[in-house]
């Protein structure tokens, strides 16, 4: 409803009458609120005011303000609370929790289908068709929305969790949302189980595998083209893949032998740099501390795992993000009274797991989808996508098509998303790491004045070759002239200009000399053929 800009038709003060009403009216629609809270709510001094608008799609709404935020707006008589007022009342509403890319398509305007909802352990909460309902994202039970519910319960589980489940109303970061302080929701920890089972075991919520859902099946209706599709970083499936890796989900051995704070620990410092990574932006600078924690390091959490700052021994936010402050990979300053924003991030700070081998990537993704139960019963050249490989390696047009892919397709694909890098050994050196493909050394034949041919080679430096010092041993052996001068289009690059074609000699120099791989080397074939023996 709030999807884009509304008109506002007047702003007044609430009158003292009218006050008395909305708390009757609040009361009336919110049972579950005490007296106090009520009170708490509707102040009976503060400031309030009463702001009539009309939606863009001609609604006309009513919206209470307190403080500056919209705590309630009412829509054809019927009295809705904004997520400002949820998140200091977080049980007010049936909650129903979806994944962190969902909030995207719901602020779009979509609604929310019910192949996008999450199975907690207990069960879905009881509500009817047309009930008030809240939704929250995984890690964090601060609701993100609030809408109207299509379906009963009972209704939802006959489907098979499949249609249209909530219409949204209200959410994060709409206008409605933006007409306020535009505060980030708190962090409010999801409510602890009963089952030992479930708590102590697996250290957090267990979700059905098999309610996750495709990510394809996730798509909402109502969804506007000109959105961005989410690209999951490639370093998120493979840190959760496979058993036996650092930075990943910690398998049993790992949870027997680190204690549950170390283990926090590790999660917190895991989905901080991943967030870093592969959500936050130069252009999101400065971004508040809360905002990154809600938004960005919850949704890098694992599935099955759940991140409980005060469970870590840092215990607070603050405490962690001072500790990655003095490690420099990030500068945080109080950018007003009490609020805290991360100012400037260190991109090129060294960090953990940077580099795998084309073999160790196909090991992690074998054993990641044989963990997870990929692995199509009925072919086992086929693999399942389950949500983050549908998200990392599927395009925005395959969501809805794609379900499976043969083992071979699948690994090319999650090597084409990852980075690519190359590392030169030099005896007695540290290894030189660099990003990028490597570019062979390239000789060519070329043209200058009076018809004469001179021979050009170029990157020679990407193998640590000194150009000058290939220059004058080029100079002595081919007994011609030579010049060192700058690469057209390189910036930083020489190129080794010998008069002559002298493919020959700087072909034994590289193979034989500096024992380089002739793949490495192109253009040796433009050698000069041997004449004819008479």
């Amino acid at each position: 409803m709030f999807a884009k800009a509304f008109r506002v038709k007047s702003n007044t003060a609430i009158k003292g009458s009218d006050r008395r009403k909305l708390r009757a009216d609040v009361t009336t629609a919110f049972p579950t609120l005490g007296t106090d809270q009520v009170s708490e709510l509707v102040p009976g001094k503060e400031e309030l005011n009463i702001v009539k608008l009309y939606a863009y799609k001609g609604d006309a709404v009513t919206v209470y303000v307190s403080g500056g935020n919209p705590i309630l707006f009412e829509l054809e008589k019927n009295l809705y609370p904004t997520v400002y007022t949820l998140w200091s009342y977080p049980d007010l509403l049936p909650t129903f929790t979806t994944w962190p890319l969902v909030l995207e398509k719901l602020v779009g305007g979509a609604d929310l289908m019910l192949p996008g909802l999450v199975m907690p352990p207990a069960g879905l909460p009881q509500v009817q068709k047309g009930d008030l309902c809240a939704i929250s994202l995984v890690g964090n039970r601060a609701p993100v929305a609030i809408g109207v519910a299509a379906m009963s319960t009972a209704e939802m589980l006959t489907s098979g969790l499949k249609g249209r489940g909530f219409s949204v109303l209200h959410t994060y970061q709409d206008h409605l949302w933006r007409s306020g302080n535009k505060s980030s929701p708190p962090s409010i920890a999801p409510l602890a189980l009963d089952s030992a089972d479930l708590s102590e075991e697996k250290g957090s919520v267990q979700v059905d595998s098999t309610l996750q859902g495709d990510m394809r099946h996730m798509i909402l209706e109502g969804e506007e083209e000109n959105g961005e599709a989410h690209q999951a970083c490639e370093e998120k499936s493979l840190s959760e893949a496979p058993e036996d890796t650092s930075t990943g989900g910690l398998n049993q051995d790992s949870t027997d032998s680190k204690t549950l704070q170390e283990q926090m620990d590790e999660l917190l410092q895991q989905c901080f740099l991943h967030a870093l990574k592969c959500r936050v932006k130069k252009a999101d600078l400065p971004l508040l501390t809360s905002t990154f924690l809600g938004c960005h390091m919850f949704s890098c959490c694992p599935e099955g795992r759940q991140l409980d700052i005060k469970k870590s021994s840092y215990k607070k936010l603050s405490k962690f993000l001072q500790q990655m402050q003095q490690e420099q990979i990030i500068q945080v300053k109080e950018l007003s009274k009490g609020v805290e924003s991360i100012v400037a991030v260190d991109w090129k700070h060294p960090r953990k797991g940077s580099f795998l081998e084309g073999s160790e990537v196909r090991m992690i993704i074998i054993n990641y989808a044989k963990k997870n139960d990929l692995v199509d019963a009925d072919n086992k050249n086929l693999v399942k996508l389950d949500p983050i490989l549908c998200d990392c390696i599927l395009e925005k047009n395959e969501q809805h098509t794609v379900m499976k892919l043969p083992w071979d397709s699948l690994l090319t694909r999650c090597l084409e998303k990852l980075q690519p890098a190359y590392q030169v050994t030099f005896p007695g050196q540290e290894p030189i790491v660099k990003k990028g493909k490597i570019c062979p050394i390239d000789i060519t034949l070329a043209q200058r004045a009076s018809n004469k041919k001179v021979t050009v080679v170029r990157n020679l430096e990407a193998y640590g070759l000194d150009p000058y010092s290939v220059a004058a041993i080029l100079q002595q052996r081919c007994q011609a002239s030579t010049t060192v001068t700058s690469a057209p289009g390189a910036k930083d690059s020489l190129q080794v200009q010998i008069q002559g074609n002298q493919v020959h000699h700087l072909g034994w120099l590289l193979l034989e000399e500096y024992q380089l791989p002739r793949k490495h080397i192109q253009g040796l074939e433009k050698a000069p053929k041997p004449g004819k023996k008479k």
